[in-house]
């Protein structure tokens, strides 16, 4: 008799255990443990060799002549620089993003373009009714696109469908927790369901050479939800982030077979959709009439995009013995702590009885460490009440012994402000050239802080 062997897979990270228990002991998540369809496992199975009886496949060298893969422009500028020049016939890509993030809405937009331009485009829902992504498509201006629309959850359905004609050029999924092989047992977003309707849908776009786009659940810390082997399978993984309170949307590339992870595409919601924003800037950069204290920009980059950003600091002094506190927005409350400690240490300015808030304007989020140089000129600022010159800009990284060391791409950096308006840069002292701004290097961190209270 063949041995029923049970299985438990976790619904959040996919791991397999043998016995249910409250705790998931991979990602310590309570509550998780599904017991799936049991395997039966034979003496057969069990001692079968396989190095024979296979089909045998020829190998290649590295020296082979590969031509590049075609692509498929979208017709958005910003979405074809976030893939790497657009879709690659025979790709699977996955999209995440938060709920009303206007994942659907770009999809569509695409899509309708893509149509528009001769290509032959299938959007399959498994959320919405295909009414209301016609009405959607309508208020976007776009309800004359050839798109083909379904409404549809089964995978053996969507495939058979697709198979009796000729297969798209670019086909949709929105979205593949709601997809259902009944291969399998489980119910539509499950691990073992994800994985097994993913499974077939890539399978199909890689042997008809149609480019598939897979939309994805995002969990409350913004990771694609589902198996994380999804991502695995997939080619490009797109992530699709924005406050929803904010206008700008940023597409950004975690991984993609077919190009760099170091572009990004930036948008802005309006009322007849996602428009493309060509300078992002303009976004996070308010208004600078007036010099207030306390404000720094800095000059980020997103892959080979310069995007300017303001970075604003509040210094609030307290009664003796109170406790301070430190807030951060859009940027590394630890290493906001490492400036404050080489301001301290290496220069004299205390802030130890005195609360600290820092913000980056817009909503934007900053992880490049050249950042640090604008955060301390920022913070010098907001403490001695003494405005930075509305016309500079700053970057560059601080060591914990308050040196500062030059970043990358300086020069391009500057070229960006140079064309915003800007006329002079704090930056290393290493920097020799700056694109027609004045510059004022730094080697320490103490001569900033010089330069910044007037002190020669």
């Amino acid at each position: 008799m063949a041995k029923l062997q049970k299985r438990y897979v976790c619904q959040s990270c996919g791991s397999v255990s043998s016995r249910w228990q409250g705790q998931c002991t991979d990602c310590t998540e309570w509550n998780t443990l599904v017991e799936e369809a049991p395997a039966v496992v034979t003496p057969f199975q069990a001692k079968h060799n396989l190095q024979g009886g296979g089909r045998a496949f020829q190998l290649v060298g590295l020296d082979a002549e590969v031509e590049l893969p075609p692509r498929l422009a979208t017709g958005i500028a910003e979405l074809d620089r976030a893939l790497g020049g657009g879709f690659v016939e025979g790709s699977a890509t996955l999209i995440g993003g938060d709920p009303g993030i206007g994942k659907s809405t770009l999809l569509l937009q695409a899509a309708a373009k893509m149509a528009l331009a001769g290509h032959g485009v299938a959007y399959v829902s498994g959320e919405e009714a295909a009414d209301q992504v016609r009405l959607r498509a309508r208020r976007l201006g776009l309800g004359n696109a050839p798109v083909q629309l379904a409404a549809a959850t089964s995978v053996r359905d969507i495939l058979t469908t697709l198979s009796a004609t000729r297969p798209p050029a670019l086909l949709i999924i929105d979205s593949i927790q709601t997809m259902h092989s009944d291969l399998i047992e489980g119910a539509p977003g499950t691990v073992s369901q994800v994985r097994a309707s993913s499974q077939e849908l890539i399978r199909f776009a890689k042997e008809r050479g149609t480019a598939l786009v897979l939309v994805g659940h995002v969990t409350k810390d913004g990771t694609i939800a589902g198996p994380r082997v999804l991502e695995h399978m997939v080619d490009t993984v797109l992530a699709f982030e924005g406050e929803r309170s904010h206008q700008y949307r940023i597409l950004r590339a975690i991984k993609n077979r077919f190009g760099g992870t170091d572009e990004i595409g930036v948008f802005a919601m309006q009322t007849e959709g996602l428009a493309e924003v060509s300078n992002p800037s303009a976004l996070f950069l308010t208004q600078r009439d007036d010099s207030v204290t306390g404000t720094t920009v800095f000059p980020a980059l997103e892959g080979t995009r310069p995007v300017l950003v303001e970075i604003q600091a509040l210094v609030v002094r307290l009664a003796s013995g109170a406790t301070p506190r430190r807030a951060v927005v859009g940027w590394d409350s630890g290493r906001l702590a490492m400036i404050l400690a080489v301001l301290e240490a290496r220069c004299g300015l205390s802030f130890s009885s005195a609360e600290v808030y820092l913000n980056v304007a817009g909503g934007y989020r900053v992880q490049d460490p050249a950042a640090d140089l604008a955060v301390a000129a920022a913070l010098v600022s907001a403490l001695s009440e003494r405005p930075v010159p509305a016309d500079a800009v700053a970057f560059g990284e601080i060591a914990l012994s308050g040196e500062v060391r030059p970043v990358a791409h300086g020069a391009l950096r500057l070229k960006e402000a140079g064309k915003l308006g800007f006329e002079r840069a704090l930056v290393p002292a290493a920097m020799a050239s700056g694109e027609g701004l004045r510059l004022a290097g730094f080697a320490n961190l103490g001569r900033l802080v010089d330069h910044l209270l007037g002190r020669g």
